[in-house]
């Protein structure tokens, strides 16, 4: 993402277009019902003190601060049912009135799906094609370790179903402050055995990244001399305190944060961060790393079977994540693969069953070659990216979008949307701007100069057509807020908050389209489900 020079037009254009596909089914799971919880989110202002006043005057469990900052607080009653169709209309009442009471939500349970594609369980470095020179290009990952750039010093956390911190080829890594069970509340990430090895996908993510190399069992992680952290959140009860919590654990410890899940790659699920989540990014990015912020990598997601688009995924378009997708030992794309305008760029994973796929630690002390999907792309990333780390821990969160970027090349990446943009960097709604680089990633990350502090240019445009036409366009000469104090010279991210009422929610397909040219696919056309009530997009 090179700055480019400031934006004088923007176009948007929402294009209607008659979906080809048979409808999926009646409803739209966009409008999934509600499940409420026993829990409440509270913001007090006087901290601790409040909370526990409030926890004794309406028979709350005070389970303590979500943040450090003492300000938001977890509340649970053992009095209200565990899931419900409707919110506790008494407690809402009660809390209303408190006057110390700055804001509360009752926590709803949030679907979110692990990334990972089911595979049969078979079986090390020589196995791993994608690192160990047997492809060309592959993640140019041999030179950087013989620059003696391992990892050492960088702190990584695998979000999901917990890790096998006991691994013959993860325990000498591991790291306990790293870690948590936001499903039990306890220290200990340690996955829930089950028949089917269900909670395998954290143990295989973390193996990636920062395996043990040279003791002789399974394989060599990316950065196999980083810390190595887990955090168990998926296998149980999901809201948006638990996925806050989980994103800021220990903001001043751990460098970056590996997460492969989401919203549901059905095709149809619109859905993202709740208003904690969304703080805990904010927090991350502003806060973390003293102030350098926080890494958020993210796979992009396996819903291509379905049509699905990223777009539609709260987590990965925001810009304080690095999404990355993925792409086949042929540079093809896998039948998995989302395409979407926030993949900023690409690792290696599988395509079909009978094509190699990749090499990691697997539950019970087992290793295992049948990892896939996008879930298996970003921790890739990830252990890249702590390589950059340890050639420079001063990069902030913005440095490294900047440095993925120009890192990421289209190499034998196949796609017939690869397009040259402004400032002449191929990009792809497959790709992003191409195969990740390691050698390059820490040649730029040495030399790198910081960039400037993040200015924000809010523009405002109000549009009413009495139709929606096949194709409208909403022109907008716009002077990036010339004259101001936050004028902007250069163009880091582009957000788009649409709100529109239309009939049929998957004829639409949204772009937005640069003063060069450049069309980014906002919402591509994704589902033909007929609504039954208008959609309001804002995204």
């Amino acid at each position: 993402m090179r700055p480019v020079p400031t934006v004088q037009w923007l176009r948007l254009a929402l294009v209607l277009a008659l979906a080809l596909v048979g409808l999926l089914s009646t409803g739209w799971a966009f409008a999934r019902t509600p499940i409420y919880v026993s829990s409440w989110a509270v913001r007090v202002s006087q901290g601790y003190q409040d909370a526990e006043r409030l926890a004794r005057k309406f028979g709350f469990v005070n389970l303590g601060q979500i943040f450090p900052d003492g300000q938001y607080f977890h509340l649970k009653h053992r009095g209200v049912v565990q899931q419900s169709l409707t919110p506790h209309w008494g407690h809402r009442l009660r809390l209303q009135k408190d006057p110390k009471v700055q804001w509360f939500e009752q926590q709803k349970l949030q679907r979110r799906v692990k990334r990972s594609l089911v595979r049969p369980k078979d079986p090390w470095f020589s196995k791993q094609w994608y690192m160990n020179n047997q492809v060309r290009p592959n993640l140019n990952i041999l030179p950087v370790w013989s620059q003696g750039l391992t990892g050492q010093g960088v702190v990584v956390s695998v979000l999901d179903d917990g890790i096998e911190k006991d691994h013959p080829d993860l325990w000498a890594n591991y790291d306990p402050l790293a870690s948590y069970d936001f499903n039990d509340y306890d220290p200990d990430p340690q996955p829930r055995y089950t028949a089917n090895d269900e909670n395998r996908h954290g143990t295989r993510c973390a193996g990636e990244v920062a395996a043990v190399a040279n003791n002789g069992f399974c394989g060599t992680g990316v950065a196999y001399n980083a810390r190595i952290g887990g955090v168990r959140m998926l296998d149980g009860t999901i809201t948006d305190i638990i996925e806050a919590q989980s994103l800021s654990l220990m903001p001043q410890h751990i460098d970056i944060y590996s997460a492969s899940w989401g919203p549901e790659d059905d095709g149809r699920t619109v859905d993202g961060p709740g208003i904690l989540t969304r703080e805990a990014f904010r927090r991350g990015v502003t806060t973390g790393r003293g102030g350098l912020g926080t890494l958020f990598v993210w796979a992009s997601g396996n819903g291509g079977l379905h049509y699905d688009n990223c777009n539609c995924d709260g987590y990965t378009n925001s810009i304080h994540t690095l999404s990355v997708g993925s792409t086949t030992k042929q540079g093809r794309v896998p039948w998995y693969s989302e395409a979407c305008a926030s993949t900023l760029t690409t690792t290696f994973s599988s395509g079909v069953v009978t094509e190699p796929q990749i090499v990691t630690t697997d539950l019970h002390h087992r290793c295992t070659e049948k990892h896939t999907g996008t879930s298996a792309s970003a921790p890739l990333a990830a252990g890249m990216i702590a390589l950059a780390l340890e050639a420079n821990p001063l990069l902030t969160w913005r440095d490294m979008q900047h440095l993925v970027v120009r890192a990421s090349r289209p190499a034998q990446l196949q796609a017939e949307d690869w397009r040259t943009n402004g400032v002449r960097r191929r990009v792809s709604h497959h790709y992003g701007y191409g195969l990740l680089d390691a050698g390059l990633l820490v040649k730029l990350a040495r030399t790198w100069q910081p960039t400037q502090p993040q200015l924000k240019c809010i523009l405002h445009i109000l549009h009413r057509p009495i139709t929606i036409l096949p194709q409208t366009e909403v022109p907008k000469n716009v002077s990036a807020c010339a004259g101001h104090a936050n004028a902007i010279r250069s163009l880091e991210h582009v957000q788009v908050r649409l709100s529109l009422t239309y009939s049929r929610r998957g004829d639409l397909e949204i772009s937005l389209v640069s003063p060069m040219g450049t069309r980014s696919t906002l919402v591509a056309i994704r589902d033909a489900v007929p609504l039954h009530a208008a959609v309001i997009w804002d995204g």
